[in-house]
């Protein structure tokens, strides 16, 4: 366990990982609660031990956030592109330079490993880089064409939608608190974010150090608590932002359609990968391994079906099963593990119904398939199963776990229709030797992005590029344009010069519009747009 970890803030001894009580003090006073607020004990997944007690909000301290979000946000919206391009460029060093504090936050309270934990500070700081020198290109005010050429001059401007309520989840605690909301602040929306209680550490501290670089008080507020709570801040938003499972999904567009408010959703997967004929199948395994098992397969990205040419399936499951039974799992703080542990007992539960339904009618265990108790209380072995059928629980429902399902095809028309086969349309991936065919195939899969020849993270990673997910995946795309643009309300302001678009001196409506019709003509014949 390295000493430039743990010894800052854990007090208790350290297979206890209970934070000192003075530093969560510190982070929920970036919350907004009363005084005498309930208080909640969380549990760390590491151990299922205690790990700090955190204060609730309530609905009216919901109202207060965005109240004081409401008023910060017309100064903030003055603010220049620099300004906050400053305030993001600082924050993004301060993530980098405090990256010990953070990892340690996000294991404790997800219970990943550490190199899967890193990747959500490296997200972060990528999308703060981004969105801080980008946003100016993004929001400008656009010349459209007008209805006159010349004479007709239309511009487009972006404003701010004005305070955006996002619900964040507990399976990426500190990257999906902070990079939606970097979008939102930097496009000069205030913010009310709500993490999941499982999460509110690592969420507080990236506030904290937004706090630290220089974005001012009121702009970003928080509140502590259940789904009352959430369901507090979605009421009173101007926009809402959330990421979770489907089911929750519908329900949260059901509970903004009264109100006419836009929403962006980033919901479940049931993802595919596919290994076809002329795959180098070392790099597959190294890939498929990372797509399939980050976070404990807790990530709405990873992988929960490997598909496989008939004619290199027996060389690759091969392989696969030997890389997987060698992946070392555990719950250290370090970067010791290649697979941490799952987030709770309801996850745990998920995963072992899902593989002894599996077991029961008929599926074969190729490795894993056990619940670890002797390294942690959720741990649960990295899983390998083939003979999967639509009977069984796992075939169509999201696992939200490390198991995945081994099918052979015969083909690639064989292989896009399997991944396509599931109402879900997150992510795909494609290991082939030839990228000119990854494209094509890529093409085929009804998902919001796809990835050829390595895992999910080279779309997640592509921050100018928009990434979401197709049918029951979700609505609204995060990353590049997209990913601000939500954020905002397109105004188009159209000035009229010298004449006006109707009649003019002393024309009739008649030869008005015989003289529009022969403009009109003319435009197309030139070429015009």
């Amino acid at each position: 366990m390295s000493s430039e970890t743990l010894a800052s803030h854990i007090i208790a001894p350290i297979e206890t990982f209970a934070v000192d009580p003075a530093r969560v003090r510190i982070l929920v006073a970036h919350a907004r609660h009363t005084a005498d607020a309930q208080l909640e004990l969380i549990h760390t997944p590491l151990t299922g031990g205690p790990l700090a007690s955190l204060p609730l909000s309530t609905e009216a301290d919901v109202a207060e956030a965005y109240a004081r979000a409401g008023q910060a946000q017309v100064e903030w919206a003055r603010r220049s592109f620099k300004d906050r391009q400053r305030i993001m460029e600082r924050f993004h060093d301060l993530v980098l330079d405090r990256q010990a504090e953070i990892l340690d936050f996000i294991q404790l309270e997800s219970g990943k490993s550490r190199g899967h934990a890193f990747e959500e500070v490296a997200d972060v700081a990528v999308t703060a880089r981004h969105y801080g020198r980008a946003a100016s290109r993004y929001l400008k005010t656009r010349r459209r064409s007008g209805a006159y050429p010349v004479l007709s001059q239309a511009r487009e401007l972006r404003h701010p939608k004005g305070v955006v309520g996002i619900v964040s989840p507990w399976n990426y605690p500190f990257s999906l608190a902070v990079t939606d909301a970097i979008a939102a602040l930097v496009a000069g929306n205030a913010v009310v974010l709500r993490p999941d209680r499982q999460a509110s550490l690592s969420a507080l501290l990236g506030v904290e150090m937004l706090r630290d670089a220089g974005l001012p008080e009121g702009v970003l507020e928080v509140v502590l608590g259940d789904r009352r709570v959430g369901q507090a801040v979605l009421n009173r938003a101007d926009y809402v932002c959330f990421t979770g499972s489907t089911p929750v999904g519908r329900k949260v567009a059901e509970s903004l359609a009264g109100r006419l408010i836009g929403y962006s959703l980033e919901l479940g997967g049931k993802n595919g990968v596919y290994i076809a004929g002329d795959a180098d199948l070392d790099k597959a395994v190294t890939g498929t391994i990372r797509t399939c098992f980050a976070s404990a397969g807790q990530l709405c990205m990873s992988a929960e079906r490997v598909i496989v040419h008939e004619g290199v399936a027996d060389a690759f499951t091969t392989k696969l099963i030997a890389a997987v039974g060698a992946m070392k799992i555990g719950t250290s703080l370090d970067y010791s593990n290649d697979m941490g542990s799952l987030a709770s007992s309801s996850q745990l539960d998920t995963v072992t119904a899902h593989v002894e339904d599996a077991r029961r009618r008929g599926a074969t265990v190729l490795t894993g398939g056990r619940h670890r108790p002797d390294l942690g209380p959720y741990v649960y072995e990295p899983t390998l199963l083939s003979g999967v059928t639509e009977s069984m629980l796992c075939r169509n429902e999201e696992t939200f776990g490390p198991v995945v399902a081994i099918y052979r095809v015969a083909d690639d028309a064989e292989a896009i229709q399997l991944i396509n086969d599931t109402e879900f349309g997150l992510h795909g991936t494609v290991f082939t030797g030839s990228v000119r065919r990854g494209r094509e195939l890529a093409a085929r899969i009804r998902t919001g992005t796809v990835s050829i020849n390595d895992a999910y993270t080279v779309a997640w990673g592509s921050i100018g590029s928009p990434m979401g997910g197709m049918k029951a995946s979700g609505v609204g795309r995060r990353h590049g344009s997209e990913g601000i643009l939500r954020f905002t309300e397109s105004q188009t302001v159209t000035a009229q010069h010298l004449l006006p678009f109707g009649p003019s001196f002393g024309m009739s409506d008649g030869d008005h519009s015989r003289l529009l019709t022969a403009l009109l003509r003319a435009l197309k014949t030139a070429g015009k747009k």
